[in-house]
């Protein structure tokens, strides 16, 4: 049966969705749990009921509506949740252009061998404890020891952001120790997502297909070295720490864009101590990742640029210390999803090209549990996570009506 989205009710759903935590400049601030996404989830709810779909929600707090009986479903969906001042259609778009998919199938009343569900996973962001709080809790993967901790991303106590609400650390734990000990059942999980880079959009191809997702490597490190008077210690007796990061910072970029160009190396924040004038630093305290969509890439990475951290702290008389914080390993994309996904641009006349994703998403973590794929909507300028973040509503409808046909081929 050949049926399509409506793009117009789907474009009102996303606009609608998109003011609540909507501030001034137009951004959209709505991190887990906040009032804003609690004000989002209750409307989802609500769609989802409207829909006549089955709703139900775990103690991560991950939203689930479900259309047919019995079986393994498939699953599709993305998040709500989003950074600071962050944009509209980032996560929010898949849940919604999955909703209006299933809503199409019951309208019209298409047959199901199995079911279908759409879920909206918590925190896919990161801004409690770790990136993917939500899809990891449902697959049994979480980080046990950041959520009994319970320090988090926004300076806040989990605890605190949690009080008033139905969840708690035990309700995230419990989800994610049922998940552990018998992983859910899942037939196949598709995620529609902008693409938040700007290569379908400089290509001119209004749909992308995953077919590999890069593996990433978060740390916390510092360089340690002595404190002295900026007037009185000679710059040949200074042990900077400051020094070893941004002799680090320059040999380490260096490093990845001559012998793995195509993997990417990031230090995203730096903090100097005691961080005063007139004070050399002794500690320098930093953020680093590196990403690749090689699994053998990433072992020489992890190996080289922490032996060039060493070399570094050798020659300028510091000490390096760092801490993993999180890893995924690099990913390829189930032929069986890539076949159906390629199939279905073919019948609908859709231009498209693969691609690798080299941001993490839940569609990554799912695919522990099962063969999972995404959809990239183009990104105009590659602009994401900011209020500036759109796409073409055409292009979405093209997506959306590919994710449908995938859904159903998959679900028949």
């Amino acid at each position: 049966m050949d049926i399509r989205i409506d793009i117009a009710r789907l474009r009102r759903d996303i606009e609608e969705l998109g003011r609540i935590g909507c501030d001034a400049s137009g951004g959209v601030s709505r991190p887990s749990f906040s009032p804003a996404d609690l004000q989002a989830r209750a409307w989802l709810k609500d769609r989802l009921a409207a829909a006549d779909l089955a709703v139900r929600q775990d103690g991560a707090g991950n939203i689930f509506g479900r259309l047919g009986g019995d079986g393994r479903p498939v699953m599709t969906g993305s998040h709500i949740d989003t950074v600071l001042n962050g944009g509209m259609f980032d996560g929010a778009a898949g849940v919604l252009s999955s909703l209006e998919c299933l809503r199409r199938i019951r309208e019209e009343n298409v047959p199901l061998a199995k079911p279908l569900e759409i879920v909206s996973f918590t925190d896919e962001e990161g801004n409690l404890c770790g990136d993917f709080l939500g899809s990891r809790a449902f697959t049994g993967r979480l980080n046990r020891e950041e959520i009994e901790r319970g320090l988090t991303q926004l300076g806040i106590p989990l605890a605190d952001i949690l009080k008033g609400t139905e969840f708690s650390a035990e309700s995230i734990l419990r989800t994610n120790a049922a998940a552990e000990a018998a992983a859910p059942e899942v037939e196949a999980f598709l995620e529609l997502h902008v693409e938040q880079g700007a290569v379908l959009d400089d290509e001119g191809i209004p749909v992308g297909i995953v077919d590999r997702f890069s593996g990433k490597h978060y740390r916390l490190c510092s360089f340690l070295g002595k404190a002295g008077h900026a007037g009185t210690t000679p710059i040949e007796l200074r042990k900077d720490a400051f020094l070893g990061l941004a002799d680090f910072a320059l040999r380490s970029t260096q490093h990845v864009a001559t012998r793995h160009y195509g993997s990417f190396v990031t230090i995203g924040r730096v903090a100097v101590r005691p961080g005063a004038f007139s004070i050399v630093p002794g500690q320098a305290d930093f953020t680093f990742e590196f990403r690749s969509a090689a699994p053998e890439t990433m072992k020489a990475l992890e190996t080289e640029l922490f032996a060039l951290a060493d070399d570094v702290a050798r020659t300028r008389g510091l000490m390096f210390v760092s801490k993993i914080v999180d890893s995924t390993t690099p990913l390829a994309v189930a032929p069986r999803i890539l076949d159906v996904l390629t199939e279905a641009c073919g019948r609908l006349g859709i231009p498209f090209m693969k691609l690798t994703s080299g941001a993490g998403h839940d569609a990554q973590i799912m695919a522990a549990v099962t063969d999972s794929g995404m959809i990239f909507v183009p990104s105009p300028d590659g602009v994401s996570h900011s209020p500036k973040e759109c796409l073409r509503w055409e292009d979405l409808e093209k997506a959306a009506n590919l994710l449908l046909a995938a859904l159903l081929r998959l679900a028949s």
